[in-house]
């Protein structure tokens, strides 16, 4: 009897010190129940983040197969700065040596400034045996070593695996330039930026070509020719494009809820030549087609579309009032590829 009033008192104990616990467990169980699902809205962002991903992959794998694909560079492209020997091998005392000049020519014997910037050494080669045969020589052969390279030079920046500085010694389109720098990031938007020199060298050009065009599309048009000494820029995504006559033209990081208005605040604000009547908002539709949308800095109202929400790749561009160009003397062109434009000079 006395072993069972222990082993009694004992599960006496053992239930009023385990109660507490069942009874939490209990609880937790009760209220724990089915576990709520995740808010749309957080589903919606990683379905987004998903795809974004995978058109990246897709994207990476077209640049991959591009590199593996092309054929090498064969010759080099000559442009300013570089310096040339011209051998004629039918006449030593025609045997040059020059540079490239500003103006894309290099003087030679006999034939003065002879242009040869834009064609590689080959073509540069045969166009001086032309010249040469068709005044001075029956058959001549000429041979073009570049003794040094200036201008072959091309620079990645942006949301690239590998961005930086790369020679550039023959013709290649922008995807053969892309897979140079081994693809884009999980975080590159689509648009990506060519910036060229011009005429004007205080005014360089802005080409825009939406990646998506060309993979998705097969617009392969828009996979334009790179030209030595161009910068190839990848913005992330999530970001707008302000150009035209600002002040402070460029890419800029979409915050929350950001308007037109906000964007062009970022861009240092309208310069002394913006139209404010004419600002364009060129926006990727559903469907893949590009919308133009005309509105109106001047009018503070709502239908003026200047609190309209941006969205990731939007481009604003905001016209130069052609009386206040021909007051400060400046000249405008506009030139279209893909999406591009030579604008004024506006940082005033």
């Amino acid at each position: 009897m006395k072993s069972i009033r222990v082993s009694s008192r004992f599960a006496a104990r053992l239930c009023v010190a385990l109660f507490p616990c069942v009874l939490a467990l209990s609880f937790a169980g009760c209220v724990r129940g089915p576990q709520p699902t995740a808010k749309f809205e957080d589903v919606m962002v990683r379905e987004q983040e998903n795809d974004s991903r995978q058109d990246i992959r897709q994207i990476n794998e077209m640049l991959l197969a591009t590199m593996v694909n092309s054929p090498p560079p064969t010759d080099y492209i000559l442009g300013e700065g570089d310096l040339i020997q011209v051998t004629v091998f039918e006449d030593n005392n025609l045997k040059s040596e020059g540079r490239v000049g500003a103006r894309g020519s290099v003087t030679l014997p006999l034939l003065g400034p002879v242009p040869v910037q834009g064609l590689t050494s080959y073509e540069a080669e045969r166009k001086i045996e032309d010249l040469y045969r068709a005044k001075y020589l029956q058959d001549p052969h000429v041979s073009i070593f570049v003794k040094e390279h200036v201008s072959g030079k091309i620079t990645l920046m942006g949301s690239l695996k590998k961005p930086g500085t790369y020679d550039y010694f023959a013709r290649q389109r922008l995807l053969d330039v892309l897979a140079l720098a081994e693809g884009l990031t999980d975080k590159a938007g689509r648009t990506v930026q060519v910036r060229r020199k011009s005429d004007d060298p205080s005014h360089p050009k802005t080409l825009f070509v939406d990646l998506d065009e060309i993979i998705k599309n097969g617009k392969t048009e828009l996979n334009i020719e790179i030209q030595g000494g161009d910068v190839i820029y990848v913005p992330e995504a999530g970001t707008v494009y302000v150009d035209g006559a600002v002040k402070r033209p460029g890419s800029y990081a979409i915050t929350q809820t950001m308007s037109v208005q906000e964007a062009i605040a970022s861009a240092g604000g309208l310069s002394k030549i913006a139209d404010d009547n004419n600002v364009k908002l060129v926006r990727l539709s559903s469907n893949g087609t590009r919308e133009v949308m005309q509105l109106n800095m001047r009018d503070s109202g709502d239908s003026s579309g200047r609190n309209i929400e941006l969205k990731d790749r939007d481009v604003i561009y905001v016209e130069t009032h052609g009386l206040k160009a021909m007051t400060y003397g400046l000249r405008v062109s506009v030139g279209f590829i893909g999406f591009g434009f030579d604008p004024p000079s506006t940082n005033q």
